[in-house]
């Protein structure tokens, strides 16, 4: 099995380039066009990473988080949602990244099997990264006003998270 997965990307690319060649397409003349579209999209993209990585490096720094847990933690506690998963919550919605790093975390301390790993898991799995991809996919095609989009994006991450807590401590 190791060996065929190390076959199969250059199976895959000789398999295209006999094909193109079957084809008589000009295969590096296509290649160079494809690659100054991926360019392109690049240059285009740039800003709008920027600003996101800008954006969410502020709002991690403003300490904002810790003063909204520290709120909301005697509520959560009396509904038994542990406290631990809500950074993974908040990050999110922003950075999948970031939450896979909170993830890892819950599983090193609590361990992947315990209550509050099956959360982050599920929490994982049924989120987006919403901001992220509205800024992404939006602003590589100039969208500007997104109207619904953010506030249903968010909307629907709140669900899965609500949706997470209630099937984890059904099930488990």
């Amino acid at each position: 099995m190791n060996t065929i997965s190390k076959l199969i990307i250059p199976l895959f690319v000789l398999i295209v380039i006999f094909y193109a060649f079957r084809k008589k397409v000009m295969i590096y003349d296509t290649f160079l066009e494809g690659a100054k579209e991926g360019l392109i999209t690049v240059f285009h993209i740039f800003p709008s990473i920027i600003a996101m990585v800008f954006a969410i490096n502020i709002f991690l720094k403003s300490q904002l988080l810790e003063t909204v847990f520290g709120i909301i933690a005697p509520i959560l506690t009396k509904i038994h949602l542990p406290i631990q998963i809500l950074p993974m919550a908040f990050v999110r919605p922003i950075s999948g990244t970031a939450s896979l790093a909170i993830m890892n975390d819950i599983f090193a301390n609590f361990g992947p099997d315990s209550f509050v790993g099956r959360l982050a898991s599920t929490i994982q799995g049924c989120t987006d990264t919403t901001i992220y991809v509205l800024a992404l996919y939006f602003g590589s095609i100039k969208i500007n006003k997104t109207r619904y989009a953010l506030s249903t994006g968010l909307f629907a991450d709140f669900i899965g998270i609500v949706a997470s807590f209630l099937v984890v401590s059904f099930l488990f």
